[in-house]
């Protein structure tokens, strides 16, 4: 008896020191990061920022992938299809066609669409120079009723999308509503499942998104250009965690944990950061 609990101690005590607990929030600097062969040909590669292909994709909840596609001059990236699984493209540099089911689709920088499930889609590139396309994936619960995809994509300029400001926060920031659910009339595109919001935001000098949470919501930012200071962690405490942020930063937030940030306070300091949330049920209460 005495040697099992020794065993039992002991056994403990090395499970202890393998565990480890989750992180709240990640951080990635883009440009820093490998890539990866997403298709047979080499062409063709993917960037990993979060989820899928990342070290750390195991917290993630509702997010498969956020991550970074180059697609070289002429060649083609394999088809995709994900039965439940939902997807943005947005063109961060290049000229390309979106391959949605059997049909072809132009697409130019700071285009976006929507990828339904159960489509089969994929995109390349006819052009002399590169592509970059950011593509954020998304897992739909099995509870969720999935209809038929559309029969033609919808996409959007950025730059065709007017800026406003959002109910609720500072006028220092305007707002470009991008994308969001099947049930909303406010953005360009409202076709989505779980993804609550893809937005772009503006900050004036000085500008701010103050920190707050979404109890049920991932989120995560992308700094497009600008510096200024990410807020991220903390809890419910009101403890704001800041960190400098630059252009090609990345924040991934677990639900309910603090986000925001404060612009430069200087003049000209202009700041552009695309985000993204999405919804994350909560678990069901036992009886």
């Amino acid at each position: 008896m005495r040697i099992l609990l020794l065993l039992l101690l002991l056994s403990s005590d090395l499970l202890a020191q393998d565990w480890k607990v989750d992180p709240s929030w990640l951080h990635r600097y883009v440009p820093s990061l490998a890539d990866q062969s997403v298709a047979s040909s080499s062409p063709c590669r993917y960037k990993p920022i979060f989820g899928e292909g990342d070290s750390e994709n195991r917290i993630m909840l509702s997010v498969a992938r956020f991550g970074e596609a180059t697609v070289e001059a002429h060649a083609n990236c394999e088809n995709t299809l994900l039965n439940r699984e939902e997807e943005i493209y947005f063109i961060l540099d290049g000229n390309g066609e979106l391959h949605y089911g059997e049909q072809t689709y132009a697409m130019r920088t700071n285009d976006f669409t929507y990828l339904p499930p159960g489509l089969k889609h994929s995109i390349s590139n006819s052009s002399d120079q590169a592509l970059r396309v950011l593509i954020m994936g998304f897992k739909i619960p099995p509870s969720t009723s999935i209809g038929a995809p559309l029969p033609k994509p919808k996409i959007v300029n950025l730059d065709d999308v007017k800026e406003q400001p959002v109910e609720g926060h500072p006028t220092s920031v305007v707002y470009k509503l991008l994308l969001g659910p099947r049930s909303g009339t406010r953005d360009a595109i409202d076709d989505a499942y779980v993804i609550v919001s893809f937005f772009l935001m503006d900050f004036a000098p000085a500008g701010t998104n103050f920190p707050h949470h979404h109890l049920t919501e991932e989120e995560i930012y992308l700094v497009l250009d600008g510096e200024g200071e990410m807020v991220a962690g903390s809890g419910m405490d009101g403890i704001e965690g800041r960190h400098p942020a630059k252009t090609g930063d990345a924040y991934y937030f677990r639900p309910n944990c603090t986000v925001g940030f404060y612009n430069q306070d200087k003049p000209g300091a202009k700041a552009h950061i695309l985000a993204v949330r999405s919804w994350v049920p909560l678990p069901k209460e036992e009886d």
